[in-house]
């Protein structure tokens, strides 16, 4: 495992290939390069169905250059807890070296997570397994045609909450689905965002480390879904954490850390206006959307006994 301290401690070999299906300016790329810059050769991915899993796998292609398993939406922690169980019987019965660690690590979207993967995630992270657990959040299902998942916020633009005279976009709030995993008590519970690396790296490394699962949950800005010029993947996601639409934390052993400060917190009006997907709010919508994100603040402030989400000041 790599001790991370900056870029220049990330190996160079590259285990996630070019030559991909991957969306121009699809930031679920750079995530996955980075995973598996940091987690190395010795590496099962069991990975759900999603835009990932269509786009890196076309026969007879496959970016990936460690062990891969397809398996369907709602059993990619199933599949993985047998793996990590069927190595540790191999290892008891010296077929394997057990000095030699394998990792196993899930990577799933939303709609793989949040709704149709909850309940057999929730039973590995009960049963104790050691498995990573990478959510790359582009909050909708993107693969199928811009569904709403749980994970979609509050009054987006999706082809099935659609923002016109009746129906403004999402109502519903996007589900703390970070939240409902740290509730299971596992070791290592943190969300990370692609436009900052070096924060998300640390995690991934962190998550690998831990004894018993680890879940970590990355924003994945969506140029197609969230209807965004595709160059500005990185942008987007800066000002989901300038405006606290996102916030960066984790906990390890239950104790809570916000880890990205924003000493100066800017109107969600910044973040909403560059993505097709919230055109046509109203300024009452846009407001209601940051007296959510202003509530939010207060609870993650309140959990940190201290301001690490400033004040509102653009």
């Amino acid at each position: 495992m790599i001790r991370i301290r900056g870029v220049r401690d990330l190996p160079r070999e590259e285990l996630f290939t070019p030559g991909h299906g991957l969306c121009a300016g699809c930031t679920a790329g750079t995530i996955v390069r980075h995973l598996l810059k940091v987690a190395g050769r010795n590496t099962i991915v069991v990975n759900a169905t999603g835009c990932v899993e269509v786009s890196t796998t076309m026969y007879p292609y496959t970016s990936w250059a460690v062990p891969w398993i397809h398996v369907a939406f709602e059993n990619a922690a199933a599949v993985a807890s047998g793996v990590e169980a069927a190595l540790k019987v191999l290892a008891r019965k010296g077929l394997v070296d057990p000095t030699r660690e394998v990792r196993v690590i899930v990577l799933a979207g939303d709609g793989g997570t949040y709704d149709i993967g909850l309940q057999s995630l929730s039973g590995m992270l009960e049963r104790g397994h050691k498995v990573m657990y990478v959510l790359y959040d582009n909050e909708a299902y993107m693969n199928t045609g811009i569904q709403r998942s749980g994970g979609t916020p509050l009054h987006s633009w999706t082809t099935t909450t659609p923002i016109g005279k009746v129906m403004r976009g999402k109502l519903q709030v996007k589900k703390p689905i970070t939240d409902i995993i740290a509730a299971h008590r596992i070791p290592y519970v943190a969300t990370a965002n692609v436009a900052y690396p070096i924060d998300m790296d640390q995690k991934l490394a962190k998550g690998l480390t831990v004894e018993g699962p680890s879940f970590i949950h990355i924003l994945q800005p969506c140029p197609t879904g969230w209807r965004f010029d595709p160059r500005y993947g990185i942008k987007v996601g800066r000002l989901a954490v300038e405006t606290a639409m996102w916030i960066n934390w984790e906990m390890t052993e239950g104790e809570f850390k916000v880890t990205t400060r924003v000493p100066r917190r800017r109107h969600v009006r910044h973040y909403l206006t560059i993505q097709g997907r919230f055109k046509g709010l109203t300024e009452e919508e846009i407001e209601e959307i940051q007296r959510y994100v202003d509530r939010e603040v207060e609870r993650i402030n309140k959990i940190a006994g201290e301001e690490v989400i400033g004040p509102l000041v653009d």
